[in-house]
C-alpha cells in the first residue's frame, strides 16, 4: 500500500439470505447452483450487499464456490459502496477461501478503497474481519 494510504480494520457480524436460483430450462443436471446473497452488516461497517454466488460440491465434501457482492454502507464515518469477489475452495472438507476488494470499485467516500474481507463462522454467528486502505486525502 502506498505511503498516503494507512491500513485499518473493520470488525463485526452480518447476516446473510441464500435465495437458490431455479436451473434454466435445459441446464444440465450438474451444472453448477446459482444463488443470490443478501446481506445485512452490523459493526465497523454498517450497510448491506446484493450478490450472485455460483457453487458446486461432490459427495466427497469437495467443491467450489465464486462470488462477487456490491457493499453499500459506512466504514469510518465515510459512506460510499465497493465489491467483493468470492473464491473457495473445498478438498474433501478442507477449505480455503479468499474474498477481496474488486481494485477500482470503490465509489463516493470510499473511491480507491482495497483490502481482504476475512470471514468466520462460530455457532451459526457470521463475522467479518476487514483489512483495508482508503486513501488519506
Amino acid at each position: 500500500m502506498g505511503e498516503d494510504q494507512i491500513v485499518r480494520k473493520a470488525r463485526g457480524t452480518f447476516d446473510v439470505v441464500i435465495t437458490p436460483v431455479h436451473p434454466a430450462p435445459g441446464a444440465a443436471p450438474d451444472a453448477p447452483g446459482r444463488m443470490l446473497l443478501a446481506k445485512t452488516f452490523r459493526g465497523d461497517l454498517t450497510g448491506t450487499a446484493a450478490g450472485e454466488m455460483l457453487a458446486t460440491m461432490s459427495p466427497e465434501r469437495s467443491g467450489a464456490y465464486v462470488a462477487l457482492e456490491r457493499v453499500r454502507g459506512v466504514i469510518d464515518g465515510r459512506e460510499g459502496a465497493f465489491t467483493l469477489v468470492h473464491r473457495g475452495l473445498m478438498d474433501r472438507g478442507a477449505q480455503e477461501l479468499l474474498i477481496t476488494i474488486v481494485p477500482g470499485s470503490g465509489a463516493g467516500e470510499l473511491a480507491g478503497i482495497a483490502g481482504v474481507f476475512h470471514l468466520a463462522i462460530a455457532d451459526g454467528v457470521h463475522s467479518y474481519d476487514l483489512e483495508y486502505s482508503l486513501p488519506t486525502s
